[in-house]
């Protein structure tokens, strides 16, 4: 597997010669001059998960891709895109995606809550190889091998990042999330989360327009 972080995020997941690119939003850099990928897909339709002044380009680009997203989006912009529901199972090329959650964390008790799909991919016998949970603390009913760790959120406390991490116990853990804060606090939220996540889990970042390979 090999994964590209391109801020905030936005990460592209090479796995079983099939690229699938997550979230491209307003945070996110980089991304714009991809080409060749198998999915384009969105976790919900808020604008640091797409950015729908660059994401028509991204599509031209990638004329064969497929869009997925959570139902919500989907529905908002129509055409080619189609919804991913908790429960559904696709294959896109090699891999297959395994929708989750269904719900965006609760921001406040007065703003609505919005769909989000977790997308797993693998395979049948390893559905969860990664983990892109969008803006929910969705926990997975299988193991998982790399988890897309939500890092800084409006919505979340640092406590809450920690108990996910710890409740899902993955592989590795690797920061997305963390576009909203100074590159300077970064340490503050990673050096908890390293801290005082699994003891079996690796905790990796990926900074902006670099990749690692797992």
């Amino acid at each position: 597997m090999r994964i590209a972080h391109f801020g905030h995020s936005c990460v592209l997941v090479e796995l079983h010669d099939t690229k699938i690119l997550f979230d491209p939003g307003t945070f996110s850099h980089g991304f714009e001059g991809i080409e060749g990928l198998d999915a384009i897909a969105i976790t919900h339709q808020h604008p640091d998960h797409i950015d729908v002044n660059r994401i028509d380009a991204l599509i031209e680009k990638n004329p064969q891709a497929t869009l997925l997203a959570d139902p919500q989006t989907a529905q908002q912009r129509g055409g080619e895109w189609q919804a991913v529901h908790a429960g559904n199972v696709l294959t896109v090329g090699k891999v297959q995606i395994t929708g989750g959650g269904g719900r965006h964390a609760v921001i406040h008790p007065d703003i609505p809550v919005i769909d989000n799909t977790v997308f797993q991919l693998g395979t049948p016998d390893d559905p969860a190889e990664f983990v892109h949970p969008g803006d929910s603390l969705w926990v997975p009913p299988v193991p998982v091998g790399v988890l897309g760790l939500p890092s800084v959120a409006p919505w979340m406390r640092i406590s809450e990042a920690v108990d996910y991490l710890r409740a899902v116990a993955p592989r590795t853990a690797v920061p997305i999330h963390y576009g909203i804060i100074a590159d300077g606090a970064q340490g503050i939220y990673f050096g908890r989360l390293a801290e005082m996540g699994p003891p079996d889990t690796e905790f990796k970042v990926i900074e902006p327009e670099d990749h690692a390979e797992f």
